[in-house]
């Protein structure tokens, strides 16, 4: 395509065909003009920098001066300078490159010893088609540039989006089977004392970790899939499964609240990982979880007795902050006040409530 345009070299025969004194000479310029300002065109397409691009269209604009003074239609040159220009980034600097070519071609027209009206004939052309070129081939460049960004834009929206949802799963996966595979430790741990002490409770145990391994592999198989597998209420019963697996007194309390399907994911998985926390790293004897209504907040709770809050920061917790501050939540995670020595630890989990429940959400009912 790009070398249809060279047809508007006809230009350099504009001279020697109308002008009766043409001789051999005049045929010559054409054939050298055009042998020169060849190589100069397919350097155009071969520049790979401003720097490059800048020395050809300065070669061209030589040429197109130079070659006036055999032949008016050497003007054409400038034409093609002026396309090149395009090239050129920012587009500032490209209008300022094609003003300039302008301004040859008006150097051309002053200096040209053909006269007139034959000259305005030869060199109006380019005078007129130079800077009209130039702001086109710019404003076609430009607006490649800017579908290139885009593309390189949607492609790195896309890499980011891989990224999140690939952190997403790996926080779900964290959450369903770090509480499950604790409760399982846990309860094949109690088996084994049992096992000689109490065989028909070790065998309870040992169903119940059967039960719970079939749950843990539907919740990956949903989780898989996108969806959540387990709802507050469903979540609740299983903290207090694990907390007295381990060995930890549990009260739990629950209002009844309005809860959007995401809302109500979100506090279930964040209640999951406070109760695996509590599970794994508290030394606890004693824990309380609350879910209750302030205001327009939803509130979950998670306290102990235990160690304190050292050493619980990690994947999990990180993950529950940035889930709950997608809903415009937040989660704080410190001592509980009331026993004022130190020990133990408390996790909060407020979500804003929805400000109606439709078909699209649902109300859970808790309480024990």
């Amino acid at each position: 395509m790009r070398y249809v345009w060279l047809v508007y070299l006809g230009a350099l025969f504009y001279q020697p065909v109308f002008n009766p004194s043409t001789d051999g000479r005049d045929w010559l310029a054409v054939a050298v003009l055009i042998a020169v300002f060849l190589p100069l065109y397919a350097a155009t397409f071969r520049a790979r920098d401003d720097r490059q691009v800048l020395l050809v269209i300065a070669a061209l604009g030589a040429l197109a001066l130079a070659g006036s003074l055999v032949n008016s239609g050497a003007s054409v040159f400038a034409v093609y300078a002026a396309a090149a220009a395009s090239r050129l980034h920012p587009a500032r600097r490209a209008v300022l490159v094609v003003a300039a070519l302008v301004g040859v071609v008006v150097v051309i027209f002053v200096v040209s010893p053909v006269p007139m009206p034959w000259r305005l004939a030869a060199i109006g052309p380019a005078l007129f088609f130079t800077p009209v070129v130039g702001a086109t081939s710019i404003v076609d460049a430009e607006r490649r540039r800017a579908n290139e960004r885009l593309v390189r834009a949607d492609e790195e929206i896309e890499r980011l989006a891989t990224i999140a949802e690939r952190e997403r799963i790996a926080r779900d996966l964290h959450d369903l089977l770090g509480h499950t595979l604790s409760v399982i430790v846990l309860k094949s741990e109690l088996a084994a004392r049992l096992v000689r002490a109490d065989p028909d409770r070790a065998v309870a145990e040992v169903t119940d970790i059967e039960q719970i391994g079939r749950e843990a592999l539907g919740e990956v198989r949903a989780a898989v899939a996108g969806y959540r597998a387990r709802g507050l209420g469903a979540e609740l019963d299983g903290a207090r499964v694990a907390l007295e697996a381990a060995g930890v007194d549990v009260e739990v309390h629950a209002d009844p609240t309005a809860l959007r399907p995401e809302q109500e994911a979100a506090l279930a998985m964040a209640l999951r990982e406070a109760v695996t926390n509590v599970v794994r790293h508290a030394g606890a004897t004693h824990a309380t979880v609350s879910i209750t209504t302030l205001g327009g907040d939803v509130r979950l709770e998670v306290s102990d007795d235990g160690r304190g809050s050292a050493g619980r920061a990690g994947s999990g917790l990180t993950g529950m902050r940035e889930r709950i501050a997608a809903l415009g939540g937040h989660v704080v995670v410190g001592a509980p006040t009331a026993l004022g020595d130190g020990r133990g630890t408390v996790v909060e989990v407020t979500v804003p409530l929805a400000e109606s429940t439709d078909d699209h959400g649902s109300e859970w009912v808790g309480g024990r």
